[in-house]
């Protein structure tokens, strides 16, 4: 990796994540980020549980989704997502610490392949992402922007 490749990787998660409003409900703070990969961490509020006082899936749905996003469009090529799923393997409370890693599995062409893990404070493993990007046209920062 260059460091015209880690620069565009950095101002373009940047970017989004200050447009994604989601991202700013969710609290999501940006860890570490890569060409192709990205780990953004957030805090489970009150306001995020269900109904049996966990965190609601739909919430860490969404921070793996946002890695996701963050991961796949890491390169300044617009992306979307055209398949995800899930799975949630241990639940999460208030007050628990969401981190999301996610790292390109294979990107070839139109398509891209990601896997996201979500772990909370304790290293234990709270759910299991993997989402195929679609290419769009555009970009999300102008590749002249970029400094």
């Amino acid at each position: 990796m260059s460091a015209d490749q880690q620069k565009t990787a950095k101002a373009v998660v940047e970017a989004m994540m200050s447009l994604d409003k989601m991202a700013v409900w969710l609290g999501v703070e940006l860890v570490d980020v890569s060409p192709g990969r990205v780990v953004l961490r957030a805090t489970v509020r009150q306001d995020m549980l269900n109904g049996v006082d966990m965190c609601h899936g739909g919430v860490t749905f969404s921070l793996a989704d946002v890695a996701f996003a963050c991961a796949c469009n890491s390169y300044n090529e617009n992306m979307v997502a055209q398949t995800c799923s899930i799975s949630f393997l241990a639940p999460s409370r208030a007050g628990d610490v969401l981190t999301a890693t996610c790292e390109e599995s294979l990107r070839e062409g139109k398509s891209g392949f990601y896997d996201t893990k979500v772990t909370d404070q304790n290293g234990t493993v709270v759910a299991m992402f993997r989402g195929q990007s679609r290419a769009v046209p555009g970009n999300m920062i102008p590749p002249e922007d970029i400094k």
